[in-house]
């Protein structure tokens, strides 16, 4: 009787170590990939924004997938997060340094970016991109530019280009780019 309990004790721990093992190491491709954009200033500090990177499939994206007039959570997955080590003007609103968490609104000619202080959910793990964690944790909602762009992108891209002293953020998916300046605070 022992020995048949040691026996089936042995198998269970085996077949544990095996799932959890198993688990541990699920480095499966997500459907939207994780993905970095940074932008730098002259004394080398930084903006970074990651987030994660959803194709369009053939769908419609603004207006359709991603409605007018309503808050998108810039991405897929966990939410868009952007990490600046130095006091910056988004949009002509000093943020401080620090991570936030990104939201947008977008409409047909204008788009909101939301900058939002929660970066975390309840238990301390990553904030998940939906829902919004409402405007009580909003730092900061400023204008975005949108202007169409000549051909359609297939995966949604957060980029930087240099303006002048600062960088210009795109956001750019299906036929749409949405765009804000960023500089470093003097």
């Amino acid at each position: 009787m022992l020995k048949g309990s040691a026996f089936f004790a042995v198998i269970f721990v085996g077949v544990a170590i095996l799932a959890v093992s198993g688990y541990a190491q699920d480095q499966s491709p997500r459907p939207s990939p994780a993905a970095n954009a940074n932008c730098s200033f002259a004394d080398g500090k930084t903006v970074t924004v990651a987030y994660s990177s959803p194709r369009a499939k053939g769908r419609k994206i603004y207006g359709g997938l991603v409605p007018y007039g309503k808050v998108w959570r810039a991405g897929a997955n966990e939410a868009t997060t952007i990490a600046i080590d130095t006091d910056v003007t988004i949009g002509g609103k000093t943020i401080p340094a620090g991570t936030y968490t990104i939201f947008t609104i977008p409409n047909e000619n204008k788009w909101t970016m939301i900058i939002n202080k929660t970066t975390k959910n309840a238990k301390g793990g990553p904030l998940w991109g939906v829902p919004y964690p409402g405007e009580e944790g909003d730092f900061a909602r400023v204008d975005m530019k949108a202007s169409k762009l000549g051909s359609p992108v297939e995966n949604f891209t957060i980029s930087f280009d240099k303006s002048g002293s600062g960088c210009v953020m795109n956001l750019d998916w299906e036929t749409t780019r949405a765009s804000i300046e960023i500089s470093e605070k003097k």
